[in-house]
């Protein structure tokens, strides 16, 4: 059969490993099941709202390259996303700026002239970084992060480890691996100066990459299918039938607790492994459009909430204050309404927001990443048949589920079926 990939999902990891093809002029079609692309992270409009929110506020990191190179490849040079320097700052804890230096000396000194830290804190926040980074970052087990973290002063832990560790690993501390956190702490804070930057879309995340990915696919001659959902796989001499239609590879790119179901059938590729998941809620609250935070975020310990996003700061979109918890907790068995009530008093405590927003949108995501676990046991985008590709970011990597993990899936499993054709054509001349 001629080269014609299906990629069945159209989230991030869908819609890089669609980008890579289509860049090779090697045709695509993607099924994506729901109406708008972007799987986990995509726009959601409120009524109240002529702007579309985002199903969750999405923070990447300089060092995520292979996002950032793709946004930049579909908005033609001119990803539209806000770039801070490193400033972490929490409102009843600590603050952090890390100066214009190479890396690691931009990190170092930040922590050395952190405001809400002890000398004692500093010191062993210092001593932590440079211990691993002299053993490159590697444990020669993994633990989780609380273990990692058992020498450090537990108030350290609190007001800075463990947000991080949550914000980058969306697991709490007791269970979270400790490799993986050590691989993002590598990657972002030792490696060049701008990889630390924050990186903040400032579109909604369907139009930040999905929508701009299918356009440029659309191009060079793919097919984009919405509000499809594959429910029929076939393999045969002449390659694969995807709901009727032919392919000559197929890339599952669904959510990971989708991926057995559709697969039930094709024994010889066998199941992943089940996960546990983590949720995270986004909470919208809306006040006077004269209403901002001094700026785009800002986080909070001991509290509910752990960061919250002026959405009029990065998105035009005034008065809007995005709250972001991660993992689950005790507000899960909170109501919506409740949760909402709660959040508007933290943050009038806190930031000194007006005591009640004018209106509230709760969105959470139930099964917003996998639980990162200490050992945890990832599928290779390869599976036992050359035909057939996993994308998602569940999938093997140095990261957590992140942005960055499902495009790097999904280029990886384009280039994995580029070289397949590759072999194929060197053998048939």
């Amino acid at each position: 059969m001629p080269p014609h990939v299906a990629i069945i999902g159209g989230g991030y990891a869908g819609m890089a490993a669609a980008v890579t093809l289509a860049q090779q002029n090697i045709p695509v079609t993607v099924y994506e099941a729901g109406k708008v692309l972007g799987g986990r992270a995509r726009a959601v409009q409120i009524d109240t709202l002529t702007t579309p929110v985002d199903n969750g506020q999405h923070l990447l990191l300089g060092a995520y390259q292979t996002m950032l190179d793709l946004a930049t490849l579909v908005h033609q040079g001119n990803p539209p996303y806000l770039r801070l320097p490193l400033a972490l700052h929490t409102a009843n804890g600590i603050q952090l700026h890390a100066p214009a230096l190479p890396a690691p000396f931009n990190t170092l000194i930040a922590l050395l002239r952190a405001h809400g830290l002890s000398s004692t804190e500093r010191i062993a926040a210092i001593a932590f970084m440079l211990r691993h980074r002299l053993n490159r970052f590697r444990l020669k087990q993994d633990t989780s992060v609380a273990q990692l973290l058992a020498q450090q002063p537990g108030s350290l832990i609190n007001g800075f480890w463990e947000p991080l560790c949550l914000a980058a690993l969306n697991t709490p501390i007791a269970i979270a691996s400790a490799q993986v956190f050590l691989n993002v702490l590598r990657d972002s804070l030792t490696r060049s100066q701008h990889d630390s930057d924050l990186i903040i879309p400032n579109i909604d995340l369907s139009d930040f990459f999905p929508q701009a990915a299918a356009n440029y696919i659309s191009q060079h001659k793919g097919n984009i299918i919405t509000s499809h959902r594959v429910k029929n796989i076939i393999r045969d001499q002449q390659g694969w039938t995807v709901d009727g239609q032919g392919h000559s590879h197929v890339i599952c790119a669904t959510a990971a607790h989708q991926v057995n179901a559709l697969i039930s059938n094709l024994a010889h590729i066998g199941p992943i492994p089940d996960y546990h998941y983590e949720p995270i809620i986004t909470v919208y609250l809306q006040y006077a459009e004269n209403i901002s935070l001094p700026r785009a975020m800002t986080g909070l310990v001991n509290t509910t909430v752990q960061w919250v996003f002026d959405r009029g700061i990065t998105h035009q979109q005034h008065g809007l204050l995005a709250v972001v918890i991660s993992a689950s907790g005790t507000h899960d068995a909170m109501s919506h309404d409740e949760l909402a009530q709660l959040v508007a008093a933290e943050l009038h405590q806190h930031l000194h927001t007006p005591a009640y927003p004018l209106w509230h949108q709760v969105i959470a995501e139930k099964r917003a990443t996998f639980a990162c676990v200490t050992g945890i046991q990832r599928p290779s985008q390869r599976t036992n048949d050359p035909y057939f590709y996993l994308a998602g970011d569940y999938t093997a990597s140095d990261y957590p589920a992140t942005l960055e993990a499902a495009t790097q899936s999904g280029v990886k499993c384009a280039h994995l079926i580029i070289e397949n054709l590759a072999h194929e054509k060197l053998h048939s001349s």
